[in-house]
């Protein structure tokens, strides 16, 4: 009979004895603490707190404790400081929703979303639908049309304002239509036909069809091309494939589409802003106000941070509500869709 080495003896020992094998103090705290979860020690925990503390506390700070702050301005009667006064309660809130001005601007943004998230929606769409369609030069475009979302709204602003749209004989939007024989517009000062409506709508879409393209593109590449090839069999083609198929399966992309569209256009503030500020008039005389632009007059201009934090809240609450009411009707967010 061959003699065991030690090394064998000490492997089989536990199991002769019908004891499990002793596991050393310091391999268990390395080990796991459950099947497929291993543990985390304290230099571990010390490394994540180290990591995401700076931007806890300036999330904290710059964010939650600016919004809770705003909320108490909004039931104060805060006038040239920031520093909470006089409570007031509610006050702030009636007196904001009696406003004509605030309420006008409420109806232009509604009127402003319900003409730009349609036509938004469909450039889109229908842009990415151009695009898959293409084998060669797909991402090429897809920069392309991408490369305006990455341009800042005042900047862009500020370019149709000076530059397309001036009014004068030298505009490009001017001497465009000089070569068809259309004399020279004041764009942004026309109000009977309201053309400045124009140059908003076009500065918009510029800005933001590329990106939602991107989406709906990511949507059409999602889909199997299985799904297709069997249609194809039963004779679907065309106009059959894009409404069979296509739009249908990209439900959920264009609901959620819909819903940063909404957000976006209530939250206009930059490109309405910078077009028609006029120095030192401000936005007193734009033709159309937003209600952020209603608001940053309350709050800057007039410095009633009270008045003006009341209408921060009832312009979220408005988002909120109108967001909610969308996911209601759409079944956004459904389990099984």
């Amino acid at each position: 009979m061959t003699p065991m080495n030690s090394a064998t003896a000490t492997t089989l020992k536990p199991e002769r004895a019908g004891r499990p094998a002793v596991i050393p103090r310091g391999a268990a705290r390395a080990g796991r603490t459950g099947p497929g979860r291993p543990r985390v020690g304290r230099s571990g925990w010390i490394a994540f707190v180290l990591l995401t503390a700076p931007m806890l506390i300036g999330l904290g700070i710059f964010k939650y404790v600016a919004i809770g702050w705003s909320f108490l301005l909004s039931l104060s009667d805060a006038r040239g400081s920031i520093a909470l006064g006089k409570w007031v309660g509610l006050d702030n809130y009636q007196t904001l929703l009696s406003d004509q001005a605030f309420r006008s601007s409420l109806l232009q943004i509604l009127l402003f979303t319900a003409f730009i998230v349609p036509v938004t929606f469909a450039a889109s769409l229908g842009l990415a639908l151009l695009v898959h369609r293409i084998r060669r030069g797909r991402a090429l475009l897809r920069t392309t049309f991408l490369i305006p979302a990455a341009v800042s709204y005042v900047a862009a602003a500020l370019l149709w304002k000076m530059s397309l749209f001036n009014g004068l004989p030298a505009g490009i939007a001017n001497m465009i239509g000089g070569w068809f024989g259309a004399e020279p517009v004041a764009w942004l000062q026309s109000t009977s036909p309201p053309l400045y409506w124009v140059v908003l709508v076009t500065l918009r879409l510029w800005l933001q069809v590329g990106f939602y393209m991107v989406l709906f593109l990511a949507g059409l590449q999602a889909i199997p091309k299985e799904v297709y090839d069997a249609a194809s069999l039963d004779g679907a083609a065309g106009r059959r494939l894009l409404t069979g198929i296509t739009l249908p399966m990209l439900r959920n992309t264009s609901v959620a589409v819909l819903m940063l569209q909404f957000i976006a256009a209530f939250q206009a503030f930059d490109e309405f802003y910078n077009l028609f500020n006029s120095g030192l008039s401000g936005t007193g005389t734009a033709p159309v106000q937003t209600p952020l632009m209603h608001l940053y007059d309350t709050a800057m201009g007039s410095q009633n941070y009270g008045l003006g934090s009341a209408g921060a809240f009832v312009l979220t609450a408005l988002i909120v509500g109108v967001t909610l009411i969308q996911g209601r009707l759409t079944g956004f967010g459904r389990s099984g869709e």
